[in-house]
């Protein structure tokens, strides 16, 4: 393949920084853009002084003039977790817009591939199990979650426009609920939250029930996913996930044996319009980019877990 250069919006954040580090092991250039809004410095760390890698501080919501020639634009400048998009709706809003906006120009003037950052949540708490990406979605558009699951729909609208008036190669994916090392532990997601308490022998909090499903994709697999994706002639939508569904409880419980702690679970009240179930139907990546997940949940929370005890962030 030939080696190119590719910008990496939110490169600074979890996925993107994960993004970063595949593109250059494949011996490309990167350029990382990050505000540093919830992505962190420690993150990238690691690639300062790196000959084919650059950092740029910079909010994606605002013109971004690069005189450099870039491949690829891979667009996952946003909040993610409910805690982020909670504490920076009008932000969230902003960068899943005017971001990608800004992006969409710059990927058509540079004719470059563009690589947006969807996901699960455009199916808000859906009515079809599992999610095919032919599904349109039951979000509540004035909720709490609204600013994020609205922001991404808008994208996903706004790249199909360029795609089809401006002839953009386009190329959308649906991530589904990822994890692994670099996660804040202050994330507000599932996995970091459980995993934070039970290294600390502090109480698990489950919402709800814990009667609510999660399908969980290891960075690893979920990175592979979104390359095959950007380098293929798929458009998509697609979604990028693991299609093992687990209870929020039984995520919780299997932490609680695998660091062997002697924190109890707790509950508290479900949030307001917190998905009852999360599954993707991974048939069109199957078939299309011969991709699926091979990494089980057990492994690539044993991982994970590693990472955090030997971290602090």
């Amino acid at each position: 393949m030939k080696k190119g250069h590719y910008l990496v919006t939110g490169g600074a954040g979890f996925l993107g920084s994960h993004l970063c580090d595949a593109l250059l092991n494949r011996g490309h250039r990167v350029t990382c853009v990050d505000n540093f809004l919830t992505g962190s410095p420690s993150n990238i760390a690691h690639l300062a002084g790196h000959e084919r890698f650059r950092f740029i501080k910079h909010d994606v919501s605002q013109d971004l003039y690069l005189p450099d020639v870039v491949d690829g634009v891979l667009h996952f400048a946003s909040p993610a977790s409910p805690r982020d998009y909670l504490e920076f709706p009008i932000q969230t809003l902003k960068v899943g817009s005017l971001g990608t906006h800004k992006m969409l120009g710059l990927a058509k003037a540079k004719k470059a591939r563009f690589l947006l950052a969807s996901t699960s949540e455009v199916y808000g708490d859906p009515q079809v199990h599992p999610q095919k990406e032919t599904y349109w979605g039951h979000v509540n558009p004035v909720g709490p979650r609204g600013v994020y699951d609205e922001a991404k729909r808008f994208a996903e609208a706004m790249a199909m426009a360029y795609h089809r008036n401006h002839g953009v190669r386009v190329r959308i994916v649906r991530i589904f609920n990822t994890y692994g090392p670099r996660m804040r532990k202050n994330d507000g997601r599932a996995v970091p939250e459980f995993i934070t308490a039970a290294l600390a022998r502090k109480p698990i909090t489950v919402f709800g029930d814990g009667s609510q499903t999660r399908s969980l994709c290891y960075v690893d697999d979920e990175v592979d996913g979104l390359l095959r994706l950007l380098f293929s002639s798929h458009t998509g939508p697609m979604n990028i996930g693991n299609p093992n569904e687990y209870s929020v409880l039984e995520l919780a419980e299997r932490i609680k044996k695998l660091t062997r702690t002697s924190s109890p679970i707790v509950r508290r009240p479900l949030p307001v319009d917190d998905p009852k179930v999360r599954q993707p139907d991974i048939s069109f990546a199957r078939r299309a980019l011969r991709w699926e997940p091979h990494v089980g949940l057990d492994d690539g929370l044993r991982r994970t877990i590693a990472w955090f005890r030997e971290t602090k962030n």
